[in-house]
């Protein structure tokens, strides 16, 4: 690898630089990086007029499901990391809602010797054993095997005396509880939002109290064990919002991650019985859409995260009810990030890197990687302004389950480097 990008505009927000600059990498490393073009390239390195592209550390999604093992008819960890790079980014955090779960070191190996490559595959573990909500995980060993978080992911823990009892076996190595916010006494047999659309087509409903229900107890109980560190998955509706504000606000560790879906999709696009549409938590109305994009702008959201969630398209094609809850989103997010966060919204392109990039590792306690000279090269290099339709079918995912086939975006992933590695993205 010997590449030179040619007044490229770098963005990184914990070196407080954005400027138009020259930026050489060489053998995975940047060779130089500053405002004058560099002396001594070679006749045989590429070189790259990106005017108009942007650098930036690498982009991170902590929320992804890989499905593997057990489910590798869906997803493998190859296909997933493929498409995790081809949506620009370098490192990603699989959950744990695996066939068995990821709930032993054995299961985390496993991941570990197949998830090598150009993407870095870290590990959420389960809090409870097989995720059931009963019996905590050896969290302990979890995390000297190489686990960043624990989740029951897909299952909420619904019992509040077990959530307690985590948050104090995880009190003595500071791990970080991550939560599925679903009161499901209140959601049983839930098809999509509880509102109109659903009333319509005769769907039963997902009241946002029942998200905000679980939201608030965890909260109190991370106060109470001590002010231990939690993590709002999929954070959907304003109530929601407005807790996190207030955790925020009484000094408390807690985070929380938004998808692209929750903010540019309602539950309108579910009308028709678009099982595409069918997730979980599920597509909002129009003023939780409008006080998550707020709470983007104003940093009191940590990070976007895909909740990437491949299905075959057998189990997508059945009737609403039946069909599985879940999108693929590692290859839209990006350019929907960019499309209604930066160019429709204003917001400015360091809060979307501090979104992706520095958000999600200051949350994980990820190293955070540098634009400078001698730094090994972690790298998402977008066109900021390059037009592109949605076609499923250059996807890397194995999965087509999107609701944003066809979709007109502005902004896309280019290349993607790391671990000595380059990736010409391709969508």
């Amino acid at each position: 690898m010997d590449i030179l990008f040619e007044r490229i505009r770098i963005v990184s927000p914990l070196e407080q630089r954005d400027e138009v600059a020259y930026l050489w990498i060489r053998d995975g490393i940047i060779v130089y990086c500053g405002t004058n073009p560099p002396e001594g390239v070679s006749p045989a390195t590429e070189r790259i007029t990106a005017h108009g592209w942007m650098a930036a550390p690498g982009f991170v999604d902590m929320h992804v499901h890989l499905r593997e093992p057990g489910q590798t008819h869906k997803e493998t960890i190859a296909t997933g990391t493929a498409a995790a790079a081809n949506g620009g980014f370098t490192d990603i955090v699989c959950m744990p809602n695996t066939e068995p779960a990821i709930d032993s070191p054995a299961v985390i190996e496993y991941i570990r010797n197949r998830a090598t490559g150009l993407v870095n595959v870290h590990i959420c573990a389960a809090i409870t054993l097989g995720r059931r909500g009963e019996v905590l995980s050896p969290m302990h060993e979890l995390i000297e095997a190489g686990a960043v978080m624990f989740s029951d992911d897909g299952s909420c823990v619904r019992n509040a005396e077990v959530m307690r009892r985590a948050f104090l076996y995880a009190s003595p190595f500071d791990a970080l509880l991550s939560q599925h916010c679903e009161e499901h006494s209140i959601t049983e047999g839930f098809d999509m939002h509880d509102g109109a659309i659903a009333a319509r087509l005769g769907l039963r409903g997902y009241p946002s109290v029942a998200e905000e229900v679980i939201i608030a107890r965890d909260i109190l109980l991370a106060e109470a064990c001590g002010n231990r560190r939690y993590h709002i998955s999929h954070l959907s509706t304003r109530g929601g919002i407005r807790l996190l504000r207030l955790a925020k606000a009484w000094g408390l560790r807690v985070s929380a991650e938004v998808t692209p879906h929750h903010f540019t999709l309602t539950h309108e696009a579910a009308d028709g019985y678009n099982t595409n549409a069918k997730m979980n938590p599920p597509l909002r109305e129009r003023d939780d859409v409008e006080a998550i994009i707020e709470a983007l702008a104003d940093g009191t959201i940590d990070a976007i995260a895909t909740d990437h969630a491949p299905h075959t398209a057998e189990e997508k094609q059945q009737p609403f009810p039946l069909a599985p809850n879940g999108i693929i989103g590692l290859e839209t997010a990006v350019g929907l990030a960019l499309t209604e966060l930066y160019h429709r919204r204003g917001l400015p392109l360091r809060r979307i890197v501090e979104l992706m990039s520095v958000g999600p590792r200051r949350v994980l306690g990820l190293e955070q990687p540098r634009i400078a000279p001698g730094a090994p090269a972690v790298l998402t290099i977008v066109a900021l302004d390059e037009e592109w339709t949605v076609e499923p079918e250059r996807f890397r995912s194995t999965a087509r389950n999107t609701p944003f086939a066809h979709w007109q975006l502005r902004g896309k992933p280019r290349f993607v480097l790391n671990n000595g590695m380059l990736w010409r993205c391709q969508l």
